[in-house]
């Protein structure tokens, strides 16, 4: 039986970042991977997504100028596009298998399963650890109806070689509008039923309902407060899906994004005394399970925290140092932002806006139209919104943004959080002009020397 210092249960981001500065430090070090090397984000997920998602986003900003400088209408090409994803995404496996080999890591191929605190076993084979991390992720939960055999999910959608002329999507979370985005500058018919009364609940409402007035203008149908009862297969591609509400739609393509579970299942968690469930596996402050020579890693785990590649890759950096210093201090988390690749952006960091209006006795919150008085440097996006959440010392400690830029204001907007970056601060820096980071910085700075 082979021993290591550590094993990970899982190739991914919340995996592969720690395992490498343990090699690093001289700890053996194995991975168990049954899948893709690179887990989701770097196989079918976030890497894939923003590949596919680009020319969308370029082909957004030209039209915007149409009758302003350009005449003609850009236009996507799918299957070419496709095929551009497959040749780039499918040299992944041979640069993760490279990269490991380079790292020096040992790869065991295969489900794990625990015997004990300090053994597993992967394809008969029985290896043993000081230390385990399991970083299995979570995957899509399917409803439970007749006909849920006709659901796709993310994972195939993103490689489609045809985008469907009607798709339909259950749903309205972050998957199902980023998905429908594409779907409709691509001049499809686009369903979303969704169970509640509003798209992207966890963001500013006024934001959601911006990017579902868009898509409605592009043709999209919403159904909300509805309930998926069956799925009825009709012909090839053809298909009819009923709500209990009464709502029947015939569509080509149905995908489901109504939650996820964490992949818990078969590793024999219960048996050794590891708490978990649908949710995740629970953990301490030093992201340890119940039996403390085992922790957990990015989606895999219960938590609160945003499920997100850059926190998993956190928290994989993060048990790696524990690992090392048994007084490690317990983790800290910095605000960490978020992003819908809609079209446009919806991003959000630190305290949410719903929960500084529910708390006026601690926070102001403070809403900027940027796109009607900086037009002209912001690509022309006449929709452009911040909203900023001030506390009482004058400190931004939260902020919500509808554009097409919302990624690179998050990240100018989630230092100036972290490092808690005073007007005065700020106002002390040269920032390039013009250019949309200045108009955010000039936006900002008035507001945070309001008393």
């Amino acid at each position: 039986m082979k021993n290591y210092d550590v094993i990970y249960i899982g190739s991914g981001h919340a995996c592969w970042h720690g395992a490498l500065i343990l090699k690093t430090l001289g700890k053996s070090v194995a991975l168990v991977e049954k899948d893709l090397l690179g887990g989701t984000c770097t196989n079918y997920g976030c890497d894939a997504k923003i590949l596919l998602d680009s020319p969308f986003e370029l082909k957004e900003g030209l039209d915007r100028y149409k009758g302003i400088g350009l005449g003609q209408e850009a236009k996507l090409d799918w299957k070419s596009l496709m095929a551009y994803k497959k040749q780039v995404i499918g040299y992944m496996q041979p640069a993760m298998s490279g990269l490991f080999d380079r790292f020096g890591f040992d790869l065991i191929r295969g489900e794990a399963k625990f015997i004990d605190a300090h053994t597993i076993e992967v394809a008969g084979e029985k290896y043993s650890a000081k230390n385990f991390v399991i970083g299995t992720g979570q995957t899509y939960v399917p409803l439970d109806i007749p006909g849920k055999e006709y659901f796709h999910d993310s994972r195939e959608f993103l490689s489609l070689d045809e985008i469907p002329d009607h798709a339909t999507f259950v749903g309205a979370g972050i998957i199902s509008m980023e998905f429908a985005s594409l779907c409709l500058s691509l001049g499809k018919k686009v369903d979303v039923v969704n169970v509640t009364g509003a798209a992207l609940e966890m963001y500013p409402q006024e934001y959601g309902q911006q990017i579902v007035e868009k898509m409605k203008g592009q043709g999209a149908n919403f159904v909300f407060n509805a309930h998926v009862k069956s799925i009825e297969k009709k012909g090839e591609n053809e298909y009819t899906l009923r709500t209990d509400e009464g709502d029947e739609i015939k569509t080509n393509y149905i995908l489901v994004a109504v939650g996820h579970k964490a992949n818990v299942e078969g590793m024999n968690l219960e048996g050794i005394g590891v708490k978990a469930s649908s949710r995740g596996i629970e953990v301490d402050s030093h992201l340890r399970t119940a039996v403390k020579n085992i922790y957990a890693s990015g989606d895999v785990i219960d938590k609160k925290i945003p499920k997100l590649t850059s926190t998993a890759e956190f928290e994989s950096n993060y048990i790696a140092l524990d690992i090392l210093n048994p007084l490690n201090g317990k983790i800290e988390y910095p605000v960490i932002p978020n992003l819908v690749f809609t079209l446009p952006r919806i991003g959000q960091v630190g305290v949410s806006v719903k929960d500084a209006e529910a708390h006026p006795e601690l926070y102001r919150v403070e809403k900027v139209e940027l796109g009607k008085t900086m037009s002209w440097c912001n690509k022309n996006q006449p929709y452009e919104h911040l909203t900023f959440v001030i506390d009482k010392k004058n400190h931004l400690v939260g902020a919500a943004i509808l554009s097409d830029d919302a990624g690179s204001y998050l990240d100018v907007l989630t230092l100036i959080i972290n490092l808690k970056v005073t007007a005065r601060q700020l106002s002390k820096m040269v920032f390039s002009f013009p250019t949309q980071t200045y108009g955010l910085i000039s936006s900002l700075i008035p507001l945070l020397l309001q008393k």
